[in-house]
């Protein structure tokens, strides 16, 4: 926990005044609304279905791990953008439209309910688009040059 508050103070999230502290959580609560909202709203337009492929779910992940793929480019490649952009996005927005225990729950129930071709497939193929997703968004956020890799 210490490390955290030392990381945050030396970005200027100190908690004396309480002010940063309190604006910065509040871009991760906005973030985790939206991203929260974003992964409800795929679930209800592409409802699960027993034994079927859980698509709500995958394009959820693999749309978060692009985001935070072309976040974490941009920081690394040095760019500094607004102070709560990157909590905004990563760890609320991210954060709450990914959901990768759910992938694990879908999985088993796949597995557990005769459609093991399907479950395993699921599982692998949302870890490597989810991978991929991240690579592919971080190159492109990052342009040839920039120190990114």
């Amino acid at each position: 926990m210490a490390l955290v508050h030392s990381r945050a103070a030396r970005r200027g999230y100190s908690s004396a005044s309480g002010r940063p502290a309190l604006a910065l959580n509040l871009a991760v609560f906005a973030g985790g609304c939206l991203g929260a909202l974003a992964r409800f709203g795929l679930l209800e337009a592409l409802p699960v279905r027993p034994g079927a492929w859980p698509w709500a779910t995958l394009i959820a992940n693999v749309a978060g791990c692009a985001l935070l793929g072309a976040v974490s480019a941009r920081l690394l490649r040095g760019e500094r953008p607004s102070r709560h952009r990157g909590p905004l996005l990563g760890a609320g927005l991210c954060g709450a439209l990914t959901t990768f225990a759910t992938v694990q729950v879908e999985a088993v129930l796949l597995i557990e309910g005769g459609h093991v071709a399907t479950g395993v497939s699921y599982l692998f193929s949302t870890v490597i688009s989810g991978l991929l997703a991240a690579h592919l968004a971080g190159r492109l956020a990052a342009p040839r040059g920039t120190g990114a890799r």
